[in-house]
């Protein structure tokens, strides 16, 4: 053991090291959230993505690397989603109540989510190519990235923008909704799910599982309409 560094370099070969360690960051990072009272500021998400990327950074890391150990967690998102649906059954009839302001919140949403960044990006002189990595952000990685990459726009770029969107949604929802006077759950979960996709569900679960449920409902229904709006607003350009 005269190298110091000769275990990490035996570890970082190990893909269930990056399983480990994504694990053992996001328990670390709940734990610091629920300690604050799952404040908004203090998002697991945001503080995971931190640490995370420092770890690969520090340690010279590709990510290829790191997501052949990660991918199990990138498997889970699938079931996870599918989860979704257990709340929703149980709610069921408050869901088929709220049908008709469900599907206006959807046009109205969908269409200003692409069309107010498309708009501002485009004032501010972007590219087409970074157009069309901008404006599918709102709707769930898997979705936004097969938008951009059929249109010509950078999967990765479109990634970055989505998680960061997801992270923002997630941080200023609670504030946002409380200081507009917006105390039902139903509306409020809508409002995150359609703008902030699942990271911004997952907080309206922590929140409230009502709120979670329509969160679930709007991240789906919003990944249709934007498939289908982004394309022709693109055309359009």
């Amino acid at each position: 053991m005269s190298n110091p560094f000769a275990i990490w370099v035996y570890l970082a070969t190990t893909p269930l090291l990056w399983l480990t360690l994504t694990l053992a960051v996001w328990v670390v990072a709940d734990r610091i959230a629920k300690a604050s009272g799952r404040h908004p500021l203090v998002n697991p998400v945001l503080i995971s993505i931190v640490v995370v990327g420092a770890i690969l950074v520090v340690t010279h890391t590709p990510y290829e690397i790191y997501f052949q150990g990660a991918q199990f967690v990138h498997f889970l998102l699938g079931p996870a989603t599918v989860a979704i649906a257990v709340p929703l059954v149980r709610h069921r009839a408050l869901v088929m109540a709220n049908l008709l302001p469900m599907a206006a919140a959807l046009v109205a949403g969908a269409l200003v989510a692409v069309v107010s960044a498309l708009a501002v990006a485009a004032a501010l002189g972007a590219p087409h190519e970074i157009l069309v990595s901008l404006a599918p952000k709102s709707v769930t990685a898997g979705i936004a990235m097969a938008i951009s990459e059929r249109l010509g726009g950078v999967p990765a770029l479109t990634a970055v923008l989505v998680i960061t969107t997801g992270v923002i949604g997630a941080v200023i929802v609670t504030p946002l909704m409380n200081a507009l006077k917006i105390t039902d759950y139903a509306a409020r979960g809508f409002a995150v799910g359609l703008a902030s996709h699942g990271i911004g569900t997952a907080r309206a679960f922590v929140v409230d599982e009502v709120a979670g449920t329509f969160a679930g409902i709007a991240m789906g229904l919003n990944g249709v309409a934007t498939s289908v709006i982004v394309p022709l607003l693109i055309a359009m350009l």
